[in-house]
């Protein structure tokens, strides 16, 4: 959600996670980019009067690195004129301030439900195979379930496979933004998600950067004894 205005966007976040969802909230069109480089979102919702410009400036952006996202715009300038701009630049749906926030919810339910384009290939290392679009873990070809943490870590370091994911982006991405977590959370969640692969015979290994983050990698072979 890209909202400047704390009080509204925290009542749409609450609004939202009380209906099953998680939800990341930024104020700007730059950090709104940033988060985009975090995690997949299956929808954005989108203001127009940002402190840094008109929020349809990052539709492109939606666009091109996350293409399979809807677009949701949600703004006080409602003339016949402003809405047909908002949708000509690629938004799906478009609702003006003030608004129902259940009527917010039955848009998001009806943009997930509209079939998307291709689906995304999945991603592939060692014997484990993750399917982005239904964020399923299988290995071996057998279904594996985690922990929603434990995926959504899995799902950032398998996004960016055989490079160090740094421990900020991972913080954001397992815990949200602004979340008070405890310094030693994430290595325990590391360490956790860790033993899980190696007693899955997952054939992949979670690799530590001192100082910078973790990696995932397909395992190295073992020589026989």
């Amino acid at each position: 959600m890209v909202e400047d205005y704390a009080e509204l966007g925290g009542e749409i976040a609450c609004r939202i996670v009380r209906a099953g969802f998680a939800v990341d909230q930024v104020g700007s069109i730059e950090s709104a980019s940033t988060a985009l480089d975090t995690g997949a979102y299956a929808v954005t919702l989108l203001d127009r009067r940002l402190p840094d410009g008109d929020g349809l400036a990052l539709i492109s952006q939606i666009r091109k690195r996350q293409p399979t996202s809807r677009i949701l715009v949600l703004t006080a300038l409602d003339s016949v004129d402003d809405k047909i701009e908002g949708l000509d630049a690629g938004a799906d749906d478009y609702l003006t301030k003030p608004f129902n926030l259940d009527e917010m919810m039955a848009r998001i339910r009806a943009s997930l439900r509209r079939p998307g384009g291709d689906p995304t290939p999945p991603i592939v290392v060692g014997a484990l195979s993750y399917d982005l679009d239904a964020r399923a873990v299988s290995i071996g070809g057998r279904p594996v379930l985690f922990l929603r943490r434990e995926l959504a870590l899995l799902e950032a370091l398998l996004r960016r496979v055989n490079c160090v994911v740094p421990r900020e982006r991972l913080l954001t991405g397992v815990y949200g933004f602004d979340a008070e977590v405890h310094e030693h959370a994430l290595t325990a969640l590391v360490s956790r998600v860790r033993t899980r692969l190696v007693e899955l015979d997952a054939g992949v290994e979670i690799h530590s950067a001192r100082g910078l983050g973790y990696l995932i990698a397909k395992a190295k072979s073992r020589p026989p004894k």
